[in-house]
């Protein structure tokens, strides 16, 4: 039965293990005899083919459907076919497709850089960052984006950035709708700086997912519904992004850059799972098993269902607190937690 913990959104850092540094190593092992971490290549194979067919599918509809504003409804349809790319390209970069770098990070390219417009070589830096210093202050970049998850860092913004935190549980939702665009202007800042290596082959498939993308919307829908159109599926697309990593870490604790927390703890402790069967996993792109894949980053995706019961009871056994919730409690438990850092902000300011 899974161990639950209750939420820990006031912790602002954790104090050093009381446990041997060989916590991890025990786990790891037990994963390992289970053949957790075996490359799943099938799976990989019809998965990917699903979710292409579904791409093509959804173009060649905007293609049949021509100039009508049902076109909506393909764009909302694309919009989740390319967070299921983005979930592909997100295993790609953990390497969890075929365990080979060359091989994965040509397919990352193809989820990301062709499919979606989102760079990999850009992505996989930042996230790779992430899982070193989950939900960390100063080292983990999700951590020091947009919103503030500490009210600490809360109360040092300056200008329109401290609006933002004052107000962030009311505008969390509203501002997924832009994540999007964050994602592609973010790719595109990368190559053009020069931060990634071979940035001359991701800029040309940047370049030509943009001129299919805008090419067919604007060839098939006049001016007008291309616009709406293009605005509809990217904020869609950012919005269902957004949503999938939202209850990740946020209303977790967050914790210093001099934080000592051995591996496991640091993983555990500052990742939330989501409950869910089949359509849960499917929706999330396997992101529900937030503290299984932080812990074993390349572990395919259909291999952390299984690996969970044994993690929850490991986690048990030496005593540190899991936290699994249901869909709604995590986003209530995450938007909760960024409105009481921006009241936070809110009793600190003159006249409060």
């Amino acid at each position: 039965m899974t161990a639950q913990a209750a939420e820990p959104a006031s912790i602002r850092s954790i104090e050093a293990p009381q446990h041997p540094h060989t916590d991890y190593s025990v786990l790891l092992r037990q994963v390992r005899a289970a053949g957790l971490l075996n490359r799943r290549p099938r799976y990989y194979l019809w998965h990917s083919a699903i979710v292409l067919l579904a791409l093509i599918g959804g173009w060649a509809a905007v293609v049949v459907i021509g100039d009508s504003w049902w076109q909506l409804a393909t764009a909302a349809f694309l919009a989740v076919v390319f967070g299921q790319l983005g979930f592909l390209g997100h295993d790609a970069g953990h390497r969890q497709i075929t365990g080979l770098r060359r091989t994965d990070h040509l397919l990352g390219l193809l989820f990301g850089n062709f499919a979606i417009g989102i760079g990999t070589g850009w992505w996989t830096d930042k996230h790779n960052r992430h899982h070193a210093h989950p939900n960390t202050e100063d080292a983990d970049p999700d951590a020091m984006g947009v919103l503030a998850l500490s009210s600490e860092r809360a109360r040092s913004g300056r200008g329109l950035r401290r609006v933002i935190f004052r107000y962030q549980g009311i505008l969390f939702f509203p501002m997924l709708l832009l994540e999007g665009w964050n994602l592609h202007v973010a790719s595109v800042r990368a190559i053009a700086r020069g931060t990634i290596r071979r940035r001359g082959f991701e800029a040309v498939m940047m370049f030509a997912h943009a001129a299919v993308y805008f090419g067919t919307v604007f060839l098939v829908l006049p001016p007008v519904k291309a616009i709406v159109f293009v605005f509809v599926h990217q904020g869609l697309f950012g919005l269902y992004l957004g949503m999938a990593f939202a209850p990740n870490h946020k209303g977790m604790p967050v914790l210093s850059a001099a934080d000592k927390t051995d591996y496991l703890r640091r993983q555990v402790l500052t990742a939330r799972n989501i409950r869910g069967g089949l359509v849960t996993d499917i929706a999330f792109g396997g992101l529900n098993y937030q503290i299984e894949h932080h812990l074993f980053p390349s572990m395919p995706r259909p291999n952390l269902r299984r690996a969970q019961p044994m993690v929850a009871a490991y986690c048990a056994g030496i005593e540190v607190p899991y936290l699994e919730t249901g869909v709604l409690a995590s986003y209530a438990q995450s938007v909760g937690h960024l409105h009481a850092v921006g009241q936070s902000v809110r009793r600190t300011e003159p006249g409060r």
